[in-house]
């Protein structure tokens, strides 16, 4: 029996590589023209890492994350966001040294073992952006502008963005025990999982979906903000407007990690059905003291790139493509081989993506190869043709033919693509 791909993974080649290749470039493009920075992290961390930043309740650590003992006896979990990691990174490479603020992004692969479906898979991708060191509203502003801009970079239309503020560790407590009198009155119409979410982090519940329609009753977190944290929302719905860019007020939007606090928000698609979130973070001006570090204030947020693609096709955008068969180098015999690995030398080296053949067929068989890849070009090497020192240059396209010195014969090509490009 073949082996086959483990359930909830994907492999991504063909037409599909376009979409991931422009998504994740006009990201990184997005991101440093905003002054942010590349950082990589591993895929693999200590447990504890996690378990302290997501929350020991959550439904990441409780139910979904890939955690093992290696065989050193240390527990390590496959990354299940890239938050967590980042911020680890930051303070193990002591980069608090380089002042403040600091702007990263990242682009990976994350794990979490959950129901397949779709635009959610047990590895999936993210793009992430975290912006380190500032308190200001202005911060949480420019974090949501960046990936406005973005999601307009690429072409999507059909998406809007929603906030809200959770609070901070002074004036949560009063809105969690506005929740749990809330929820006191509904207990037995919770699911099963809202029944231990109600002990554990009663704010949990306003995120599952079986008991949405509750939620939407439930106490608002807007209600209970403390002086300055109703002015930092306030500033950054100041900002948003004079930016002209639209926005909805969800007062059962939490997210669902425990390190979040003031501003959060969510991108969702509309095109997307029930899994129409496209992209989401929030502030995290804790989370540096929890994982042992000193007191640093930040935010970010990620989008996942499977819903991402999805919400592209939906829209009907059409990523840009690379031909990588741009001239197909047809050769006949051992010597003209050598001099067409030479012209594709030399064509590579002007920027033209060329391939040699190698399967030693014959002329017609090696154009009909051709065409199948969509090459522009072919330039066809025989015996008569080394003999006379040149090559034949065929347009793939109009069938039409001519001889070019081998001197030459680059040179030619690559005028001739301009022209055909032009």
């Amino acid at each position: 029996m073949r082996i086959q791909r483990i359930k909830g993974t994907n492999d991504i080649f063909g037409e599909e590589i376009f979409y991931w290749r422009f998504v994740e470039e006009t990201f990184r493009k997005v991101c440093e023209s905003f002054g942010a920075e590349e950082m990589r992290t591993p895929i693999i961390e200590p447990t504890e890492l996690f378990v302290r930043s997501v929350g020991e309740e959550t439904d990441i650590v409780q139910k979904e994350m890939y955690t093992f003992v290696d065989r050193g006896g240390r527990s390590v979990t496959l990354r299940p966001e890239g938050t967590a990691s980042l911020v680890r990174a930051f303070m193990e490479n002591s980069l608090v040294n380089r002042g403040f603020p600091q702007r990263f992004y990242y682009v990976g692969p994350m794990f979490r073992y959950e129901k397949p479906q779709s635009g959610r898979l047990r590895q999936f991708h993210q793009i992430g952006y975290e912006c380190i060191g500032s308190p200001s509203p202005r911060a949480d502003f420019e974090t949501i502008l960046l990936l406005n801009t973005f999601l307009k970079e690429i072409g999507l239309a059909r998406h809007r963005v929603y906030i809200n503020s959770i609070g901070c560790p002074s004036c949560r407590p009063n809105y969690r025990n506005a929740l749990k009198e809330y929820y006191s009155f509904r207990y037995e119409q919770l699911c099963e999982d809202c029944k231990k979410r109600y002990e554990r982090n009663v704010l949990r519940l306003l995120d599952c979906k079986v008991d949405a329609e509750l939620a939407k009753s439930a106490p608002k977190s807007v209600d209970f903000l403390c002086e300055e944290c109703r002015r930092h929302y306030d500033e950054l719905k100041e900002y948003l407007d004079s930016a002209g860019i639209p926005y909805v007020e969800d007062h059962t939007l939490v997210r669902g990690l425990d390190y979040y606090t003031r501003t959060v928000f969510e991108v969702r698609h509309e095109g997307l059905g029930a899994q129409n979130a496209i992209a989401g973070g929030g502030r995290y001006d804790g989370l540096f003291e929890d994982l042992g570090g000193p007191s640093i204030p930040a935010l970010g947020f990620a989008g996942g790139i499977e819903r991402i693609v999805l919400a592209m096709k939906e829209e009907g955008i059409l990523p840009p493509k690379v031909n990588p068969h741009e001239v197909y180098v047809v050769v006949l015999g051992k010597e003209a081989f050598k001099v067409g690995v030479e012209l594709a030398k030399k064509l590579r080296e002007r920027g033209v993506n060329t391939e040699v053949e190698i399967m030693e067929r014959n002329i017609s068989a090696q154009l009909k190869n051709a065409n199948r890849l969509g090459a522009r070009f072919s330039i066809i090497i025989g015996e008569s043709e080394i003999t006379r020192s040149v090559v034949l240059l065929r347009d793939m396209a109009s069938g039409e033919q001519f001889e070019a010195g081998i001197d030459l014969a680059v040179d030619r090509v690559v005028d001739a693509l301009k022209t055909k490009s032009s």
